[in-house]
């Protein structure tokens, strides 16, 4: 038989896993997390997010394999800033940069940021991890769906 004090310590451990749990997947406004954007070992997590023009978005490496974050250059709204990690200005660039010395990389918990000033849809990739997919979309402001 398990006594009161082993019942409560045990549950409320519990609880608090949980709760601690929960909370890294909240977002950076609803908790204690530094980062919009997780990279697990093959995936944006969220792959879609949506947020208001003005507003910096935070990827962070979450796992142990190196990231970037690189902008699908002919697909962004016109006239807006070209991004990537390693602030390269063309998609070439970035490209360049990464097969030929990992430029741009994010390494395990490390963070790129950058502010999306207009709405529109903003798709990227990582580089490395293209084969497998790893891409990711930014939607600002009241712009349809990724799949829509």
């Amino acid at each position: 038989m398990v006594d009161r004090r082993t019942f409560l310590a045990t549950t409320g451990a519990l609880a608090g896993g949980l709760t601690a749990g929960l909370a890294g997947c909240l977002g950076r406004g609803a908790g204690d997390a530094d980062h919009d954007i997780g990279m697990s070992s093959s995936a944006f997590l969220p792959a879609e997010y949506r947020v208001e023009p003005g507003t910096t978005v935070i990827w962070k490496n979450t796992s142990t394999h190196a990231h970037t974050v690189t902008a699908y250059e002919n697909t962004l709204p016109e006239g807006t800033a070209y991004f990537a990690s390693g602030d390269y200005e063309t998609e070439q660039q970035a490209r360049d940069a990464w097969y030929e010395h990992g430029g741009g990389a994010i390494y395990a918990g490390k963070t790129f940021a950058h502010t999306f000033e207009q709405p529109g849809r903003y798709p990227y990739v990582c580089i490395p991890h293209e084969s497998s997919n790893m891409a990711g979309v930014i939607l600002v402001g009241d712009v349809e769906e990724a799949d829509g």
